[in-house]
């Protein structure tokens, strides 16, 4: 199994990360069917062959993703996907 962990610093009030996180996640499971679930400060998502958490703290959003077998070959690719989903939530600002 190969593991991913990601931590973006944010400045983001602690709803507007929640709901940039919440966004992420409803994104993922329309794009690749990720069950997920707030379990505190924590979204944590499924799917086979793949599980994670993703913490939204005060100033920072850490993820950590475990790859089954398979998807183990896709680590660059799933990795720069999450850099990018990342970053759109700790460069959103209030309006």
């Amino acid at each position: 199994m190969a593991s991913i962990s990601i931590s973006k610093r944010h400045a983001l009030p602690r709803r507007m990360a929640r709901d940039a996180a919440e966004r992420v996640a409803r994104d993922l499971n329309e794009r690749f069917n990720l069950a997920w679930t707030w379990e505190g400060d924590e979204v944590v998502f499924q799917r086979t062959g793949l599980s994670g958490r993703m913490h939204v703290g005060t100033n920072e959003i850490r993820l950590d993703v475990r790859l089954g077998l398979l998807l183990s070959a896709l680590k660059p690719a799933i990795e720069r996907e999450i850099h990018v989903q990342l970053d759109s939530i700790t460069t959103t600002r209030e309006g």
